[in-house]
Order: structure tokens, then sequence, then C-alpha cells
């Protein structure tokens, strides 16, 4: 029984911040034009039970009429592990969502291209001031949309906002093991023997990067930590 309460409570959670995120979609929505996403590592259907949190918005987007094909989702295909190629691309193109995969280090020629009109991503911790920590990668994805003026969007649950926790300084990194980047996936060894190898499985993004945080009570913004207390954290 228990169980059963943690996936109902799990499922409402996404379709809030869905909800939420869905109506940022629709004001982006153009006669003629699909809406250019992008989302980075894994935050869908397959990490929760069901919706996810990055995803939630575009599956949102299809229950309350929108195509396929009003959107085109960019999914990066998130180094070294691949859960962006592996797992987002697979949903989303199994939804019948308009899906493309490109490598990480294409995502700035996409978005200098005009193809991006809003990035969402997942996390898995959030500090009080609004750093978030979220897989390797998300906070140069941030960096990048800031350039270009794309908004981005942090798509959390209130249980991952720690507010005992000041900053992302403070949130623990796991280094993982090197063969991820010198071996896995490859037929053979791509790199030299005994290199050092960098692996930090996860980046915090700086709280002036992010747009909003979208949780499933609602859109928070800067100042994050005057934000969170509004929703009783």
């Amino acid at each position: 029984k228990e169980a059963d309460n943690i996936r109902s409570e799990d499922i409402a959670i996404s379709r809030g911040i869905g909800e939420l995120g869905f109506k940022l979609l629709k004001k982006l929505k153009r006669n003629g034009k699909e809406i250019g996403i992008m989302t980075h590592c894994n935050a869908g259907t397959l990490a929760t039970a069901k919706y996810g949190t990055a995803t939630a918005p575009m599956y949102m987007a299809l229950e309350n009429g929108f195509l396929g094909s009003d959107m085109h989702v960019y999914c990066d295909e998130t180094r070294p592990l691949l859960q962006g190629a592996r797992l987002t691309a697979f949903e989303l193109s199994n939804a019948g969502i308009t899906t493309t995969l490109q490598c990480d280090n294409m995502a700035s020629v996409l978005m200098k291209s005009g193809k991006i009109d809003i990035i969402f991503v997942g996390c898995d911790r959030v500090a009080r001031n609004g750093d978030a920590a979220n897989k390797i990668g998300t906070s140069g994805l941030a960096i990048i949309a800031k350039q270009y003026g794309i908004p981005f969007y942090v798509c959390a649950p209130t249980s991952t906002i720690d507010m005992n926790t000041a900053t992302g300084d403070d949130i623990p990194i796991e280094i993982r093991d090197s063969d991820e980047v010198t071996d896995m996936w490859y037929k053979e060894r791509m790199a030299p023997e005994n290199i050092d190898v960098y692996n930090p499985a996860f980046d915090v993004t700086d709280h002036s990067l992010i747009t909003g945080i979208i949780t499933e009570k609602g859109i928070c913004k800067y100042p994050f930590d005057k934000a969170f207390d509004k929703l009783g954290l």
C-alpha cells in the first residue's frame, strides 16, 4: 500500500510540473512552426513513475491536443553514459514526438541557429540559493543558453530542494570510474594507457543562469530562497 501511495504521489508531482511547463510551451506555439525544445540526460518516464520531470511538459502537451509534430525535441546524448541517447531519445520518439539526437558539443550550434526556443532539464538537488546539481554537462548548456537568450528551466520536485544547503558549493559531486570515458561503448580502448581521467557525474548550474525552477507547486524565480519560502519549504 505504501509503495502504491509513493507511486501515486510521484505521478501527481510529475504531472504538476508538466502542467506548469506546458503553459510555457503554449505561449511559444505559433501556427505552422514547431517549438524547439532541448533537454539533457534523462528525466523522463523511465526515471519516474510517469511523465518524468523535464519531459513532463511535452507529455502534458500531447494530452492537451498538441501533435508530436508541434514540438521538436533535441536530446543531448549526455556523455559519458549516454542517458540522452539511450533513454530520452528512445522514449520521446516512441511517444510520437519529433526527436533529434545530437552530441553534447553540438548544442551551441543548434542554439545559434535559432532552432531552440526553450530548454528543460531535470535535477538531483537544489540548494537554497537556487544552484542546481544535475548530470554533467548541464552547467555548460545553461551558459550557452544565456549567451543566446534562450530560457533555461530546471524541473525539480520540491523534495529535491534542500533548504539546509546554502549554495551549490556545498553539494558533494561523485567522481566516477575512468573506464566510462576511456573504454565504454568502444570496440577497443580509445585513450592512452594510464592516462589520468577526470569524470565527475554531476555539475552545478549557478542560479544566475536559471530562468526558473519548475516545481509541482509553482515556478520559482530569482531570488530563489524567497520563492522557496513562499512555497513553505
